[in-house]
Order: structure tokens, then C-alpha cells, then sequence
């Protein structure tokens, strides 16, 4: 793994998310079915917070100037959508299920990747021979509110052991520790992989001259992304803690919700085991 370690980058991993917005999401970016009313309200709502920051605490020309170069940089360094879904994407997914029924969801994050390999109910991810990391078994059922089972998806991805994600650092596999498990009418899905390690989000370019300067850490507690989406229901994101995480209380993105604090249990093999299923909220007529 020291190659990964030696080569990965904040601007290579922030290229990689911002092309992978450009290709998975670019119809969000346009405006222009958004009405003006909704438009001028939220900018200019935006622009009075930052008028009001600025007179409040007598924003210098320096510290002006300073975040117009910082800004630059966050763009040339393709960060945005690491900068937007650290600091930002917490809220916005509050306020988006705030009546949500069932399952807690959290953030996306930047390094989700559409089209993973179709891994059946009942497979391991896709990992290197000898992956490094505690083996672990998850089992779980996909259900309505209700407690009906239904036929499903839950998606996964996390980083390795290490805290690098495929696809967004070199010297790992494209697919590696990212599948697609789909289920039959009972639900259940069981899922074999490793459990990630805690990792800080890349400091080598703007987002981590910002924590410098502020002097906060960088860390994401060790997590397993999810997507999980059944037919009539509505599509589940989330991200999946262990206990004991010392930056489970600090995480730099704020994400992690005390219902999403998995209770794995040791088996006598050294590997451990979880039972977490999902509850998915019916979608509205």
C-alpha cells in the first residue's frame, strides 16, 4: 500500500470527485428549471449572511483578499464537492428528510460511484487478494415502515484499510470494496467484506489549508456507505459508524447519527459480525 500512500493526492482525489459530479449529477447543476423567485430568494439570503459576517466582524482587506485567493484554489485544486460535502451536505440532508419515516440516512460524500458489480443477496465485495482489515459479516433485510419485506438494493462502498477509496486513489483495483447486493421478496441481503479504518479527508490542498488555519483536525471516524432503494419507496442513503470511534463525536463532516452506530459482535475467529437491516419509507402519491 505505499505506493497509494506516496501518490494520492488532495488534487488528484478532488479531479476525480469533481469529474465524477460532472458525469453523475451534472443535470443538478443547471438552474434554469429552478424559478427566479426561488433563485433571488436563496442568493440573496446567502449573500446578506455573508454582508453580515463581514461587518460584524470587521472582515479586513487581507482576510478579504486572503479567501478570494483560498477560493481560487479550492476550485483549481477540484475541490468543491469535497469542500460542499463536508461542511455543507450534513444540513441540506436534515432538512431533505426531516419527515422521513424509518431508517436514518446521512450524507453521500464524494466518492460514491454509480453501476458497482452485481454481487447477488449473498456475496463478498469485490477485495485484493489478502485485503488488509478485520473480516466482516453483515447481515440485515431490506422492509417497508410496516415491517413487510421487499425486494431491494442496498449498494455499499467504503474506504480500505488504509482510508483510500477505489477509483479516487491509485494502486487500487477499479471496483475494489464497492458492490451492488440485490435481494429476493424476503429481503435479505448478507455481505461479506472488511471493516474500513478511520481516515482524514485529503489536507494537502485547499480544504486543508482551511483546517490549518482554523486549527481543526481532519477526520472521519471508520464508516460503510450505503444506498438502499426498493420499487415504491424512497431511496435510503446512509453511513454506517462503529462504536468506540473516538471522532465518532467530532466528525469534520458531521455525520454521524447515533442510530447509525453499528453494535458488531466478535466472533472467535477474530472477524465480526453485524445485524443491521432498513426500513424504507413508502413514496408519496
Amino acid at each position: 500500500m505505499s505506493t497509494t500512500d506516496e501518490t494520492a493526492t488532495a488534487a488528484a482525489s478532488g479531479a476525480a470527485a469533481t469529474e465524477r459530479f460532472h458525469h453523475d449529477k451534472s443535470p443538478y447543476a443547471a438552474v434554469r428549471d429552478t424559478p427566479k423567485e426561488r433563485v433571488d430568494l436563496l442568493a440573496r439570503e446567502v449573500l446578506s449572511a455573508i454582508h453580515d459576517t463581514i461587518r460584524r466582524h470587521q472582515v479586513t482587506y487581507d482576510e478579504y483578499n486572503a479567501l478570494k485567493a483560498w477560493l481560487i484554489q479550492v476550485g483549481e485544486d477540484g475541490e468543491w464537492p469535497l469542500f460542499l460535502d463536508v461542511w455543507v451536505e450534513h444540513v441540506v440532508e436534515d432538512v431533505a428528510t426531516a419527515d422521513r419515516q424509518g431508517s436514518k440516512g446521512s450524507i453521500e460524500g464524494p466518492y460514491y460511484v454509480p453501476d458497482a458489480p452485481e454481487r447477488g443477496a449473498d456475496a463478498e465485495l469485490p477485495m485484493r487478494d489478502g485485503e488488509p482489515g478485520t473480516p466482516l459479516l453483515w447481515e440485515g433485510a431490506i422492509t417497508s415502515v410496516d415491517g413487510t419485506p421487499l425486494a431491494g438494493t442496498v449498494e455499499l462502498w467504503h474506504a480500505d484499510a488504509d482510508g483510500y477509496y477505489s477509483q479516487f486513489a491509485p494502486g487500487i483495483p477499479e471496483w475494489n470494496l464497492r458492490g451492488s447486493f440485490t435481494t429476493g421478496p424476503d429481503g435479505k441481503f448478507r455481505i461479506r467484506t472488511i471493516q474500513p479504518a478511520p481516515y482524514q479527508i485529503p489536507t494537502d490542498g485547499a480544504c486543508g489549508k482551511l483546517i490549518a488555519a482554523a486549527g481543526w483536525h481532519a477526520w472521519r471516524p471508520a464508516h460503510l456507505h450505503v444506498k438502499v432503494s426498493a420499487p415504491g419507496h424512497q431511496e435510503l442513503i446512509a453511513q454506517l459508524y462503529f462504536p468506540g470511534d473516538p471522532h465518532n463525536a467530532d466528525d469534520i463532516a458531521n455525520a454521524v447519527k447515533p442510530e447509525l452506530i453499528l453494535a458488531p459482535v466478535g466472533q472467535d475467529d477474530g472477524s465480526a459480525r453485524i445485524d443491521y437491516g432498513f426500513a424504507l419509507d413508502r413514496l408519496e402519491d
